[in-house]
């Protein structure tokens, strides 16, 4: 298990551990302004908009926050205007690491990102230094408790379109097309499996091991970037030996 499968389960830890809701709900509130103003307020013909909203249901964040968030994106409520790039960089142990920033202010963004790079013993990167490292993939996380067969699990989304199935500690994996990612959703939901979350993500081509004192850097690294406002998302080509994660 390595990279984005790793990081993933990593953070679906924290989400049932920390206190986070509050920091969770303000950026899934700008993906769904940014998606609304985009594409319309209808989730139905805004498929961004749509997984945008899945997203905060699965955290169960209030439906009049995700109205209310809906509303600035069409301007009928004041708000702030968020731009959205990606930052590129290197981690402890050449490590490779994009991140999805939403933000409305670049200049301090940029300052602040570049700082916990260099905090944490990596660097940030020019646009493209990494990004050829990792591939748009469509993921979605079906809860493994209640697959009562994972053949049948398998036979289905390849039937649906998906292309790969892994087993992660509680929930399998489904990596479909980017473009086929909305259609294997619904067919896994009419099928009556439980959609623990679903979305488009970077997943690393190759990985690279990191052990000792870059491990733990590594991952203090990531944890600050992903606790930051304007990172929306992590991915990092990182591979660290289970026991090593374990001790950290």
């Amino acid at each position: 298990m390595a990279g984005h499968s790793k990081w993933a389960n990593i953070k679906h830890r924290k989400e049932k551990e920390d206190a986070r809701r509050g920091k969770m709900f303000t950026k899934l509130s700008r993906q769904i302004t940014v998606a609304a103003r985009e594409g319309g307020p209808d989730p139905a013909a805004n498929g961004r908009l749509r997984l945008a909203i899945d997203k905060a249901r699965a955290v169960n964040m209030p439906m009049e926050n995700i109205e209310r968030a809906i509303k600035r994106g069409t301007g009928e409520l004041e708000g702030v205007s968020y731009e959205e790039m990606i930052y590129e960089g290197y981690g402890p142990g050449g490590v490779a690491i994009m991140l999805e920033i939403m933000t409305d202010n670049r200049n301090r963004t940029a300052s602040e990102v570049r700082h916990l790079f260099s905090r944490y013993g990596g660097s940030l990167g020019e646009s493209g230094c990494v990004a050829w490292m990792f591939e748009r993939r469509g993921v979605i996380a079906v809860e493994r408790a209640a697959v009562d067969d994972e053949d049948a699990l398998l036979l289905a989304a390849a039937d649906a379109g998906a292309d790969d199935v892994q087993a992660q500690e509680d929930r399998f994996e489904v990596q479909t097309p980017p473009g086929a990612l909305d259609a294997v959703k619904r067919r896994l939901e009419e099928a009556g499996y439980r959609i623990v979350s679903a979305g488009l993500v970077m997943v690393p081509k190759t990985t690279v091991e990191v052990t000792g004192e870059d491990a733990s850097r590594l991952m203090k690294l990531l944890d600050a970037l992903e606790d930051h406002d304007d990172v929306q998302e992590v991915y990092a080509n990182f591979d660290v030996p289970d026991e090593v994660l374990a001790a950290l």
